[in-house]
């Protein structure tokens, strides 16, 4: 039950979220999405916007995350081969709703992405989670990350390492 689920869980669920992608472990990532999971990144000028009626920098289904994944696993993906390394820190984590099956979680990130011949790029806002619980362990049913840059022009591409 999702009542039973503490911040403590809750954290430890993020932290290993973020060593995987970290580590571009993609479809260990994946193991941790539903089948029918979302992930959104709304624009830098309405955060609080609707996928269905605003334009998004990323709104991906279930069938574009996996299509996302597989896309930056190849090597012929010159944007990330060879693969960027990044170090994501994750804070202030809260539970901010709950029901039977679910929780509502926001945290704080920041990430750090380095790549070869670019200078170091950093990305800083706060995630949203809608988590669901499947017998003892939590999956991503939506995954939001809401920047708080106010223009990317300097930040260079968004992708998938949000």
């Amino acid at each position: 039950m999702a009542n039973a689920v503490t911040r403590s869980h809750v954290e430890d669920f993020l932290y290993h979220e973020a060593a995987l992608l970290d580590e571009w472990r993609l479809d260990d990532w994946l193991a941790l999405l539903t089948e029918d999971a979302a992930y959104y990144v709304p624009s830098t000028d309405a955060p609080a916007s609707d996928h269905r009626s605003a334009l998004f920098l990323i709104a991906d289904d279930s069938t574009r995350i996996r299509a996302r994944v597989k896309r930056l696993k190849d090597t012929q993906a010159h944007a990330e081969f060879p693969h960027s390394r990044t170090r994501r820190m994750i804070g202030n984590v809260r539970i901010t709703a709950s029901t039977d099956t679910g929780l509502t979680v926001e945290a704080n990130f920041t990430i750090h992405r380095f790549r070869r011949g670019a200078p170091e790029r950093k990305f800083v806002g706060r995630y949203v989670y809608r988590l669901v619980v499947t017998g003892d362990s939590l999956k991503i049913a939506e995954r939001r990350a809401i920047l708080d840059s106010t223009e990317l022009g300097a930040q260079g591409a968004v992708s998938f390492i949000l």
